[in-house]
């Protein structure tokens, strides 16, 4: 009997979320030339403000990762949109948020169910760790955009305002993420689908800065997504 679409769709998701842990296990030193220096980002404004939502949750049982390496640390179901993505809504869009803040304030934050926002994933400032905070099927509340939420991925930086710096291994340890995720919803590893959260249509945020280095980061997104494939 043949396959259905679906069976071949979910075959392929967990290829790719295979290959990108193996991918952040050994691969990740090599993406990166050893010449290149983590850059600071810019300073932003202390508090991200309440982003463009829709109804809330539905409680769920199932609370295991969709991408390995990561840890969970759930948001608040009243912080996010239940969803059965991609049947329900495509996903073609990976933004790139700074978080203002460290991780522990900003899990706090995605756990209060007044502060109506949650992105997917959380990297730290390090790039050694890599928390997810909503299912990938379902809408996090992060660009400012109903539109953009219900078809994109939502990566948060953890960057401070004062002294934010991007290091080697966020940049790394983003790009593996990012690729996988384009490697399981044949997301376009370009700058039309790679957003940052500056260029959502009519944002308010200027994240992740101008300091973010986006020929390097395409570069590595683009190099883990090759070797995906491999």
């Amino acid at each position: 009997m043949e396959d259905s679409p679906l069976s071949r769709r979910r075959l392929l998701w967990g290829a790719a979320g295979t290959a990108g842990t193996a991918l952040a296990a050994v691969g990740l030193p090599q993406l990166m030339r050893p010449e290149e220096e983590a850059k600071p980002a810019l300073p932003r404004p202390g508090r991200k403000a309440p982003v463009a939502a829709g109804p809330p949750a539905a409680p769920r049982p199932d609370r295991s990762v969709d991408y390995a390496p990561a840890v969970w640390v759930e948001a608040s179901e009243s912080n996010y949109t239940a969803s059965d993505r991609p049947e329900a809504y495509p996903i073609e869009y990976v933004v790139i948020h700074l978080t203002t803040d460290t991780l522990p304030v900003m899990f706090a934050k995605f756990r209060d169910d007044t502060e109506r926002v949650s992105a997917h994933y959380m990297i730290s400032a390090t790039g050694t760790r890599i928390a997810q905070c909503v299912r990938e099927r379902d809408v996090a509340w992060h660009s400012g955009s109903v539109w953009y939420n219900y078809r994109s991925i939502g990566i948060e930086h953890e960057g401070w305002t004062d002294q934010p710096v991007y290091t080697d291994g966020m940049y790394e340890a983003s790009a593996v993420l990012t690729a996988t995720i384009c490697a399981k919803y044949d997301v376009p590893v370009d700058r039309d689908h790679i957003l940052g959260h500056v260029e959502v249509p009519l944002s308010t945020h200027d994240d992740p800065g101008t300091v973010w280095d986006w020929d390097k980061y395409m570069n590595l997104v683009g190099t883990a997504r090759r070797r995906l494939r491999t």
